[in-house]
């Protein structure tokens, strides 16, 4: 036994949550949801594991609330009001958590009226006047303010998400103060997630400095009169009781009387009947099978072989029970190989072709793939059995010392029929990248799967307590494995101070780059097996998958612009912008800069003195767009001015003079990038630049579209789907008036116009096509009157007309709504599914803006899956016809944008046509036929 006792103190609560976010929904033999008791128990072993290699604890408990209420409600009737209930499949799995605590032998602490926090909090202060040392397990803020050292006894935290230390200097570097001020600081910023009041427009840092240089909170707020006279000295004083309030609330009570003694939480070991048998009663196969192997044994575990009915409980585990792989080794960044040589980049590669997959990155010296030479490529064949292949590592002067590395030429060769071998997979993280960078050695990569993309098809949508639910590896790696990667900057900077990848040393460039591929490997084991379980197999293979290639290559492709008509738009847009400055100001009566919101706030709101000026957090006035609109439909010519002004100066900043910037100049055209996880129904998007945005009515936006060009001899086709949305909604709805007109090829909005009106006129068409796609995304009696520019009882009656001639689609988005609340996704006709976590939520905002997106995502996710299916398909049928030469350029929402001789239209054109009309089939026949509109010109907006 160690001299000093230490005492080791976890935050349930906080794993619990994060286990429940962090896996898959889970059910036991019984069909009881155990995904959260999965999670908490393999954190909870890792943890034994962890601190059983480390200098272990002599006495450990696990701290959890008791409900959801506590004597802080008592004092303040809104704290904790926020949150939104526990999810309805974690709450039987609360005593399933507390069982799972008990089976490992330890205490499960909780009393009624406290929180967790306060029984850690005076747990800690009791076992460190004894003398003991105390590690709290947590990263929560409240809990820093425990640490520190008293009478040789240290309380200090652990943060297993991290794996990191948080002693005095780590609470002082993130609060500014020292442990005993975290709650001073606390109590001026408030807390949105706990609704702890704090002072309104007092961030982070000004909470921080305040106390820093007042001492404590008391003494800021009696400061508070004596300072000169600011929006800072108003909310000290104006706010004051609040801040003491919150402090009361923020204050951890350190005298709870303690449930257990602290004695009995000595650690004898964790005896292995009661872990078994509650592995076994749960049907955890795979970590029953470590037990009783006696591999990673928690906590220096006894008795390891299990009772033999208890090891054959798999076998009575239903058909398609969801268990999680087993958990791998820490990552170790030690065991990764730099490969320097010819002989032993050639062992790799052998080592591959026998694994039959391998995880691929690279490293570059640029983020446009199209434009990026390759500094090295990484691999990856298991859990940290992984390197790194440095190619162009070295000083830019060609007098710098360059380390040994593999020939490029040398490196190309040996990795060229690895990469293209129809019978070893290749695994990236957005691996179309990877691609055009090979692309431009010669190597064309497949067969292929993609972590991101995979976790888009099993959790687009879906949030994840405290991590995010983005699909980035960082993300993934901390969601999935509990680790966070070496970022870019630990290795080569930030700044001024930043250098190349290729001038990082090798030994640190092996661990940031074979991580990345160790990491994508890990990530594939992980997320590769939910897709048969979860039914994301279809969507993945069928769709996703299949155009990871397709995108690469369009990427590639490019789009010529013609850079003299976008010079002449960017003067012509300078002029227009600076004619509108000066109307402006003439309307404010002064000169400012338009395009500071705080400046243009005081003008429109305090000088000028429109009404509905409202200030945020940072305390200036908000002006976005339906602030600006709101004023210019009051009347408010400066605002209707200022919106003009916005459009025409973004339009010039993000497209007349940036695809300036952003020609190739090896190609001499732009290379968009296509994002294929961007928008949550499925939708591809693009940046550098964004072609999605571009106006397609207006004649500003037709002006920028003629800036697109073929090459002299070519044309530009652009095939169009016509109303696919309305189609499909026809057809999921199953609207018989709908799918009538579309069969007919009748204008569907006349036809609507009838319907509802009972007479077609410019009006009325007009109406019935913002009535038709208004509908489809869930919009409000409110939001119709105002696109309609109608009282909303006007709207109303719109809507309910709309419903009557159309009851399928009233049925249909009641349907779609139930089912999403009741599932927490909705599916398109192909299996596409998309979360929304917050359709449930108590917060009415919330909860509106999930159901409008929810009843929108079947019809917009399925328009995009079919978008998909044509492109996959479209190169092998024009090869198939003969023109293999026609390069499809553009995706944009319903559109496809193809490059061809004018002499191969004729063909094409109905080639083209017929696979996007067919696009859904054989997987999903539709009952409305798809239509598609083809034009060809000279630019692109003439070829519509």
């Amino acid at each position: 036994m160690a001299e000093q006792q230490h005492l080791y103190l976890v935050d349930g609560s906080s794993y619990i949550f994060r286990a429940y976010h962090r896996l898959p929904p889970l059910t036991d033999p019984e069909g009881t949801p155990v995904g959260a008791v999965y999670g908490y128990t393999t954190m909870l072993w890792k943890l034994a594991e962890d601190l059983e290699k480390a200098e272990g604890p002599t006495h450990l408990a696990v701290i959890l609330d008791k409900d959801s209420k506590s004597f802080r409600n008592e004092i303040y009737d809104q704290y904790k009001a926020n949150r939104p209930p526990a999810p309805e499949d974690l709450v039987p799995q609360f005593p399933l958590i507390r069982d799972a605590t008990r089976a490992f032998s330890l205490p499960c602490i909780e009393m009624a009226g406290y929180e967790a926090d306060d029984l850690i909090a005076s747990y800690a202060r009791a076992a460190q006047a004894r003398g003991w040392n105390v590690t709290i397990v947590s990263s929560d803020k409240d809990l820093m303010q425990l640490v520190g050292e008293q009478n040789g006894a240290r309380i200090d935290m652990l943060d297993t998400m991290k794996n990191q230390r948080i002693f005095r200097e780590e609470v002082k570097e993130k609060f500014g103060v020292g442990p005993e001020l975290v709650g001073d600081v606390l109590a001026l910023m408030g807390d949105s997630v706990d609704n702890v009041p704090g002072i309104f427009g007092i961030g982070p840092k000004t909470a921080s400095k305040l106390i820093a240089e007042h001492g404590s909170l008391t003494a800021a707020l009696d400061a508070a009169p004596e300072m000169k006279p600011s929006k800072l000295k108003d909310r000290l004083t104006e706010g004051r009781f609040d801040a003491e309030l919150s402090k009361v609330l923020v204050t951890l009570k350190e005298d709870c009387e303690l449930p257990e003694p602290l004695d009995d939480f000595k650690l004898d070991g964790v005896p292995a009947a009661p872990l078994a048998a509650f592995l076994g009663k749960h049907g955890f196969t795979s970590l029953l099978r470590r037990l009783d192997g006696g591999h990673g044994s928690p906590s220096r575990a006894t008795d390891l072989n299990p009772p033999k009915q208890q090891a054959q409980s798999d076998k009575g585990a239903p058909e398609g029970n969801r268990q999680p792989l087993p958990e791998m080794p820490p990552i170790d960044r030690n065991a990764y190989e730099t490969v320097q040589t010819i002989e032993r980049l050639e062992h790799w590669v052998e080592r591959a072709f026998a694994a039959r997959q391998v995880a691929v990155d690279t490293e570059t010296s640029s983020l446009d793939s199209v434009a990026a030479d390759i500094v090295g490529v990484s691999l990856a064949l298991g859990p940290n059995d992984a390197c790194y292949i440095p190619l162009a590592h070295g000083g830019s002067d060609m007098f710098a010392e360059k380390p040994q590395q593999v020939p490029l030429a040398d490196a190309i060769a040996a990795l060229k029929p690895l990469l293209e071998s129809d019978a070893v997979l290749k695994i990236g993280q957005n691996i179309k990248y990877d691609i055009n960078v090979l692309a431009r050695q010669g190597i064309a990569v497949a067969p292929v799967d993609d972590t991101m993309i995979l976790s888009f098809t099993l959790d687009a949508g879906r949030s994840h307590d405290g991590i995010g639910g983005g699909h980035g590896m960082d993300e993934l790696s901390e969601r999935h494995l509990g680790h966070t990667p070496l970022a870019f900057k630990d290795v080569c900077g930030t700044g001024k101070k930043q250098i190349p990848f290729g001038e990082v040393p090798l030994d640190k460039a092996t661990e940031y780059a074979a991580e990345d591929a160790d990491v994508t490997w890990r990530l594939h084991q992980h997320l590769k097996p939910r897709l048969s379980v979860e039914g994301g197999t279809r969507i993945y293979e069928r769709v996703d998958r299949p155009l990871i290639p397709v995108v690469a290559q369009m990427e590639r492709h490019g789009i010529k612009v013609d850079r003299a008509q976008l010079a002449r738009l960017s003067e012509e847009f300078a002029s227009e912008t600076g004619r509108l400055e000066k109307e402006i100001h003439a309307l404010a009566g002064e000169e400012f800069t338009v395009g500071s919101p705080k400046q243009l706030g005081d003008i429109l709101f305090d000088k000028l003195g429109y009404k509905g000026g409202k200030k945020g957090k940072s305390g200036q006035y908000s002006t976005d767009q339906s602030v600006l609109e709101g004023l210019a439909a009051q009347g408010a010519e400066i605002a209707r001015k200022v919106l003009e002004w916005r459009h025409l100066a973004k339009l010039k900043s993000t497209y007349t003079d940036a695809l300036q910037e952003q020609i190739n100049p090896a190609t001499g055209r732009v290379h968009t990038s296509y994002s294929l996880v961007g928008a949550q129904t499925g939708r591809l998007s693009s940046t550098d630049p964004n072609l999605q945005n571009i106006p397609v009515r207006t004649p500003i936006g037709r002006q920028i579209r003629e800036a697109f060009v073929p090459e002299a001899g070519n044309l530009l086709l652009a095939a169009d789907y016509s109303q696919i949305e309305l189609r499909l909604a026809a057809h999921m709805a199953d609207v018989p008036t709908l799918k009538e007109a579309f069969a007919n090829g009748e204008d569907i909005h006349a036809r609507t116009a009838q319907e509802m009106f009972g007479e077609v006129t410019r009006d009325t068409r007009a109406r019935a096509k913002t009535i038709n796609f208004a509908i489809l995304y869930g919009i409000s009696r409110w939001g119709l009157a105002a696109r309609l520019e109608v009282e909303p009882d006007e709207a109303q009656a719109m809507i309910d007309t709309y419903f009557q001639r159309f009851p399928g689609i009233q049925r249909y988005i009641h349907e779609t709504l139930e089912s999403v609340r009741e599932r927490g996704y909705s599916e398109t006709l192909f299996g596409r599914k998309t979360w929304f976590p917050r359709i449930n939520s108590k917060n009415q905002a919330e909860r509106q803006g999930s159901e409008r997106a929810a009843i929108n995502a079947p019809i917009q996710g399925t328009s995009a899956d079919i978008i998909k299916r044509a492109m996959a398909r479209m190169m092998p049928a024009l090869n198939e016809a003969g023109l293999g030469h026609v390069r499809m350029l553009l995706q944009v929402h319903d559109e496809l944008v193809f490059e061809l001789p004018e002499g191969d239209v004729s063909k094409a054109s109905p080639m083209i046509e017929r696979v996007m009309a067919e696009a859904a089939r054989p997987a999903v026949e539709l009952s409305v036929p798809l239509g598609v509109d083809i034009g060809t010109g000279t630019s692109w907006d003439a070829a519509h």
